[in-house]
């Protein structure tokens, strides 16, 4: 099997509809963090803004220019994030890059539905886009949450 056509399965069905619907596109206006991440490989680019609330995300928005796997991995965090501590977005940033990196354990729920990626292990070009979303929401629940404790 060709490696072209490997990278055509890679775009399942799956990842395409998720990338065509990532939820909460819309930037805060008075936002607690915003970090922007940027794969400099491929130029994909995520910005993110979140409020906390009592430690927890209480509000999230994403700006995203990636490619589709990039857009699937910022859609399947958008639906999951809010509610969550700055705690469980960095162990699901990490276990993320765990399951592209070394064939890891999927992300633990609500961040589960990010195994769908599990097939992009083999194409280490395409992991920085895939992790820009759980990168920058990483750092801005971590900044945030400083500001919220000082």
């Amino acid at each position: 099997m060709s490696g072209e056509s490997d990278l055509i399965k890679l775009y399942s069905k799956k990842i395409l509809a998720l990338a065509a619907d990532i939820p909460r596109t819309q930037r805060l206006e008075a936002p607690d963090a915003t970090v922007k991440k940027r794969s400099p490989l491929c130029g994909s680019t995520v910005t993110v803004d979140l409020t906390l609330a009592d430690g927890r995300v209480s509000d999230y928005g994403q700006d995203v220019k990636a490619c589709a796997l990039g857009q699937a991995s910022a859609a399947v965090v958008g639906g999951a994030i809010v509610g969550r501590t700055p705690d469980e977005i960095v162990h699901a940033r990490d276990a993320l890059r765990e399951m592209l990196k070394n064939d890891g354990p999927t992300p633990p729920a609500p961040f589960d539905g990010l195994e769908v990626l599990r097939p992009a292990r083999d194409y280490k070009n395409r992991h920085a886009s895939i992790l820009l979303a759980l990168d920058a929401a990483s750092d801005a629940a971590q900044e945030a949450s400083a500001r919220e404790r000082a």
